[in-house]
């Protein structure tokens, strides 16, 4: 998957196609716009919200512009994160699945997922249901099991990956410039092979 903001709908059409010919199988759209800025960061940057109306017809444009049937349009509501409130949360994420959407994704920066946990309270009442998502970066005490008890369907671990790499490419260059040789990182590293067999027909 692949994280967008809102973007025009001409162009949003293309990107669609464009996304379903490389082989992605899902968009998470954002229900912002303007400059991308980190979410996490809140009302601490100037961010701005699309409409409702704009950003519903954002998501059924894309979905009349899909090609085949397997392709995915999420919507991720910021509401949360720019204390807009509970309430304009779920009237976004009524009228986002009424566009077409094939997921809501409700985001978060609180350090607990007790909002999270009420939206989802609330989402469990929706007449019309679609697969939902989470982001629990700040929230990270919560245990998947918590969330899916709460009504998630998909946890999203979206960073850890990148900031676990870093460090220890950090600590392998600092090994390697104190002790001018690699033989002292060996233990930390996969074999060649290994990372051969990760890229098809590099063996």
């Amino acid at each position: 998957m692949m994280p967008i903001q809102g973007a025009n709908r001409n162009i949003f059409n293309i990107l669609v196609r464009t996304l379903e010919r490389l082989g992605v199988s899902a968009a998470i759209i954002e229900d912002k716009i303007g400059l991308k800025k980190n979410s996490l960061l809140g009302n601490d940057v100037v961010q701005h919200q699309d409409s409702i109306e704009d950003f519903a017809n954002k998501i059924s444009a894309g979905k009349k512009a899909q090609v085949t049937n397997d392709f995915m349009i999420i919507a991720r509501i910021e509401s949360l994160i720019l204390d807009k409130g509970l309430e304009d949360a779920l009237k976004r994420a009524r009228a986002y699945i009424d566009a077409g959407a094939d997921g809501i994704l409700i985001h978060s920066r609180a350090k607990t997922p007790d909002d999270i946990f009420a939206f989802c309270a609330e989402y469990k009442n929706f007449s019309r249901r679609v697969p939902l998502f989470v982001v629990p970066t700040t929230y990270n005490s919560v245990t998947e099991d918590e969330l899916i008890g709460a009504g998630v369907d998909v946890v999203i671990y979206a960073n850890h990956l990148i900031r676990a790499a870093y460090p220890a490419m950090v600590e392998t260059a600092k090994s390697i410039l104190i002790h001018q040789r690699s033989l002292e990182v060996d233990s930390m590293l996969i074999p060649i092979k290994e990372t051969l067999e990760l890229i098809p027909g590099c063996k």
